[in-house]
């Protein structure tokens, strides 16, 4: 934590799923003045996600599942992503490869670091491991499609890296996490790894 900055008061608004408080801090200015400010933040947690990609195949694995926020925003509520999920007190890694077993049913093999990336700085604190991995078609460990108790009901499918790439610019894809991910795929097959 920054010493120059100095919570001076939290309200708890709400107290579910996660904490959502608002926060009023000082801090400094680029000026070297200090300013108080009143910012409400919503935590619930840090997760990891992984980007499954086949190699003999170059094809990835991705997820099809309800979202409230985008269907608030007038978008399809079932968005395309790659698996992931909360840490639930476990390493990024170990995350990762649970959230892929259970959402997919594959296992994530040669799991690589990609980066730590926060989704929406101004108001949220998760951030989230980014993982690349392997899998091998057909391979399946698990059925797959979340966990029911935790009210999942996620489609999987395989396509093609480029026709995920392609679906970026469509909009089809636009989880940030998923985009991202896909991105570092692409910088590393060009660079030829």
């Amino acid at each position: 934590m920054d010493d120059t900055i100095k919570i001076d008061g939290v309200t708890p608004l709400a107290r579910n799923w996660g904490r959502f408080d608002r926060y009023e801090v000082t801090h400094d200015r680029r000026d070297g003045s200090r300013q108080t400010v009143s910012r409400e933040v919503y935590d619930h947690g840090s997760a990891a996600a992984v980007l499954m990609y086949a190699p003999t195949t170059g094809s990835v694995i991705l997820a099809r599942q309800f979202r409230l926020p985008p269907n608030l925003n007038g978008d399809p509520a079932w968005m395309i992503e790659a698996p992931a999920g909360m840490l639930d007190g476990e390493t990024p890694a170990v995350a990762a490869r649970r959230e892929a077993i259970e959402e997919t049913g594959y296992e994530p093999q040669a799991l690589q670091f990609l980066f730590n990336v926060y989704m929406s700085p101004g108001s949220l604190t998760e951030k989230c491991a980014c993982f690349l991995a392997h899998y091998t078609p057909g391979e399946k460990l698990a059925e797959g499609g979340g966990l029911a108790a935790e009210g999942e009901d996620i489609e999987v499918f395989e396509i093609a890296f480029d026709q995920a790439m392609s679906m970026i610019g469509t909009g089809e894809i636009c989880d940030a996490k998923t985009i991202l991910m896909l991105q570092a795929l692409a910088l590393q097959l060009q660079a030829g790894r």
